[in-house]
């Protein structure tokens, strides 16, 4: 069986993740105790709902250009939305209550997102969409780089 995605769906997908990511940083900062540290993730909690906001304006430009807009409740799909809601940036587990506990689970999940979007921008056929979807890895490999960055700086 042949899975066929359409950049919609993946983009689709990816805003729920940064909505998830968003909700994540903000859990986290409630649980730190250092004004650094809760700005910190505020603050990635921010550029999360940024780029959701960044992923829904490009989303909307589908309808314009005559895009896939295919059923969003097909096997595939659900499966997907699945994976993205417990892989990256878990909806169940919280934040841990320490910073390293918090970093580590958020490159983890960054890494995740990343992996999650290479195997899916394979299933893309069409260049302009895998162009956009690598906008979306591009923004996740930042992620990863501020949390690396902030690890080493707190000596984790």
């Amino acid at each position: 069986m042949s899975i066929k995605l359409s950049a919609e769906k993946i983009f689709k997908m990816a805003m729920e993740i940064e909505a998830n990511g968003a909700q994540f940083y903000k859990d986290a900062a409630r649980k730190v105790d250092g004004k650094a540290e809760k700005e910190f993730l505020i603050s990635l909690a921010r550029m999360e709902e940024e780029h959701g906001t960044l992923f829904g304006d490009i989303l909307g430009l589908f309808n314009d250009d005559g895009s896939d807009s295919g059923d969003d409740h097909d096997d595939a799909l659900i499966y997907l939305k699945a994976l993205a809601d417990t892989k990256m940036f878990f909806k169940t587990d919280p934040p841990g209550s320490t910073m390293e506990e918090i970093l580590h689970s958020a490159i983890k999940a960054e890494q995740d997102s990343v992996i999650f979007y290479l195997g899916l921008m394979d299933m893309l056929s069409d260049q302009k969409d895998k162009r956009r979807v690598d906008a979306i890895i591009r923004e996740e490999m930042e992620h990863i780089k501020q949390l690396s960055l902030k690890a080493a700086e707190l000596g984790i």
